[in-house]
């Protein structure tokens, strides 16, 4: 009796030994999927596909980008929360799928909590603050003084009021005390043209693409909104020199539906760490107006990602966003 007790205790042990390390030990035996969402040729997708195809070569098996773009990046977190938590689907998130919707939407087709574990941090990258060079700041303490002596007269162009430049515009004038005019764009491209052209004097934009215009000397640089000056941008002053505190980036975290079991998470966040840390990875990224930290844990990830949704309900809550109901 009790040499049959002793061996199904050891066989009960073993399957469940079993179960918890074979999925580390097969994974990935199939291609894995990677949800974008925002469009093929955006800044998130080219580095997505970065990514990917590190890790094909890493895992000799295919990593797939699909591109689900539309509604404020929430039909592509969407897509990510109802897929199979089986190790062979991710997301690709962003700051909006995560850490803005939960605030700017009354309610939301996902959970941004519960519906996701987190695989890694990817890539952190801020904004740069911009003007026609018809204005005559050089600096934002000097705009901030213009806006202040005109009070509405300066016209900001933005991507809307829910989306990262218009909340950081809103943001801007609620620390510093100004009264801009935002006009928002469906397409920031029409954005840039009408501020290129002085139709509006500011505009707030990611570096990637705001480098060809100021190298153009078609816009000029006024102050980037990272707490540090970016690599290569060293003589554009952070926001926060003016106005402390101020550290608002924009970001990218790997992330699997809930359940996805552990050891693939584990995995694919070690593959991650690996590339991340690759000289070539990490100059590609400043080229692309973004930095990494590396890939951190899964677990100081989530910590991330819970601080920055934090810190974005305050900024929502201070600039008295009223949540908009999903049509």
């Amino acid at each position: 009796m009790h040499f049959r007790f002793a061996l199904a205790v050891l066989l009960a042990l073993t399957g469940m030994v079993t179960a918890q390390t074979s999925p580390a030990q097969t994974w990935p035996d199939r291609p894995v999927r990677i949800i974008v969402t925002q469009s093929g040729g955006s800044t998130p997708d080219i580095i997505a596909r970065l990514i990917a195809d590190r890790l094909t070569t890493q895992l000799k098996q295919q990593f797939v980008i699909e591109n689900r773009p539309g509604a404020a990046n929430i039909l592509g977190t969407q897509a990510g929360a109802r897929s199979t938590p089986d190790g062979y689907t991710f997301l690709f998130a962003t700051t909006a799928g995560l850490a803005t919707n939960p605030h700017t939407f009354a309610t939301l087709p996902y959970d941004p909590v519960k519906d996701f574990v987190p695989v890694a941090m990817i890539a952190k990258g801020p904004f740069f603050l911009l003007v026609n060079p018809s204005v005559p700041a050089k600096t934002l303490p000097e705009l901030i003084s213009l806006q202040k002596a005109a009070p509405r007269t300066f016209s900001v162009a933005t991507d809307g009021p829910r989306y990262f430049g218009g909340l950081l515009i809103a943001w801007l004038d609620k620390l510093a005390g100004t009264q801009s005019v935002e006009v928002p764009y469906q397409s920031i491209t029409q954005g840039i043209q009408d501020t290129i052209e002085g139709r509006v004097q500011v505009i707030a934009l990611p570096i990637t693409s705001a480098v060809p215009f100021i190298e153009s000397k078609q816009l000029r640089p006024l102050a980037v909104s990272s707490i540090k000056p970016m690599p290569k941008f060293e003589n554009i002053a952070p926001i926060a020199e003016t106005l402390p505190g101020v550290d608002m980036i924009g970001w990218f975290a790997m992330m699997a539906p809930a359940g996805t079991p552990n050891a693939v998470v584990q995995s694919l966040n070690r593959e991650i760490a690996r590339i991340l840390d690759m000289p070539d990875m990490k100059d590609r990224l400043v080229e692309l107006g973004f930095f990494t930290e590396g890939a951190g844990t899964p677990a100081t990830t989530g910590d991330y990602i819970a601080a920055e949704r934090e810190a974005w309900g305050r900024v929502v809550k201070a600039i008295e966003l009223p949540p908009l109901a999903q049509q």
